[in-house]
């Protein structure tokens, strides 16, 4: 028996929603499940994830809607998945450091931290525009380099208003040198003659992701890995200041406006504020230890469901035309963010 009709039109506009948005949002979920599958199957035949589950996301997102276009009833779950629940996980976030994080590695690396982010992401932004990329695509790729690899593109994209192909692009070439930078890393090290201590830090102030600085400075013992961690979360941290002067920037650019509407003035997104709430509530103790790691978690699963959300939106054939120009800008970048941190590491 069907609803009276003042009684359907009655119910809740969140129930509606969500039932529009359950599709996509499903499926989203249900591809990055098996790209943590896969990582973990990864993991336990070579001994580490060299393809990291939020990679493997967009890659399998993009490989499914190569050979199946959803249809509508997906649409809305899809594009949610990509812009909201990114935006929830980049809150999720600003609990991963304190404050009291911060100043335990001492004012001059932290200084050096905020020193090499300041010099490498406008360097790697000039760089991809050099290379004739457009401006978005260039913030995405010198934002991933600069800051924290993948996780960077993908809090930065929805701040930019940048499109699913700019976003995949920069996230699988950024993820394919991201490997080679943890093999290389090492090499360098020994090159550049340094101590365990200055060679965690080189890890943390060059490889993308977390857990590649764990792999990138184990080499080294166990003082490496926990002065690489810390610098790295430091680094991370810079995506709450970055993402606001983005906006503000977007806001402002000349083409910045879509078709759609445009932006809304020069206000940040409401997510970067909750990001930065995050980071204070952890640095008063209001967030408990308990807490820290289903939080940490949490962010990493809503990130990979983003990411496959992104993947499904992703025309192949756009991303492989961006090939030569991405690829050029990644290295090139990233030959500049090695030299800065030897030159900060020398100079502190």
């Amino acid at each position: 028996m069907s609803l009276p009709m003042t009684l359907r039109h009655s119910m809740p506009t969140s129930g509606r929603r969500l039932r529009k948005i359950a599709p996509g949002l499903a499926l989203s979920a249900l591809i990055g499940g098996l790209a943590v599958i896969l990582g973990r199957a990864e993991h336990a035949i070579f001994g580490a994830e060299w393809l990291e589950p939020l990679v493997l996301a967009i890659l399998l997102g993009a490989v499914l809607r190569t050979i199946w276009t959803p249809p509508a009833v997906f649409g809305a779950g899809i594009a949610f998945s990509a812009k909201t629940v990114l935006e929830i996980a980049v809150v999720m976030l600003g609990a991963s450091v304190s404050a009291q994080a911060l100043m335990s590695i001492g004012p001059g690396m932290l200084l050096a931290i905020v020193a090499l982010v300041a010099l490498a992401v406008p360097g790697a932004f000039l760089l991809g525009r050099l290379m004739g990329l457009p401006w978005r695509m260039a913030l995405l790729i010198a934002c991933g380099n600069g800051i924290c690899g993948n996780s960077a593109i993908a809090a930065v994209a929805p701040v930019i208003d940048a499109d699913g192909d700019d976003v995949t692009a920069a996230i699988a070439f950024t993820a394919v040198l991201g490997v080679f930078v943890v093999l290389a890393m090492p090499l360098i090290g020994n090159l550049a003659g340094l101590e365990a201590v200055q060679y965690g830090v080189l890890s943390g102030l060059t490889v993308y992701a977390v857990p590649q600085v764990l792999a990138a400075a184990a080499p080294m013992g166990a003082a490496a890995i926990q002065i690489g961690t810390l610098v790295k979360l430091v680094r991370v941290l810079m995506l709450g200041p970055v993402t606001v002067v983005l906006s503000i920037v977007a806001a402002r650019a000349g083409d910045g406006a879509r078709a759609s509407g445009g932006r809304r003035g020069v206000m940040p997104p409401l997510f970067i504020f909750g990001f930065l709430a995050m980071l204070f509530l952890r640095s008063a103790g209001l967030v408990p230890e308990f807490a820290l790691q289903p939080i940490s978690h949490a962010a990493g699963a809503l990130t990979v469901i983003a990411m496959a959300a992104l993947g499904l939106g992703v025309d192949a054939r756009a991303v492989m035309a961006a090939g030569p120009r991405v690829i050029a800008t990644v290295v090139l970048s990233l030959v500049l963010l090695v030299a800065l941190a030897l030159l900060l590491i020398a100079a502190v």
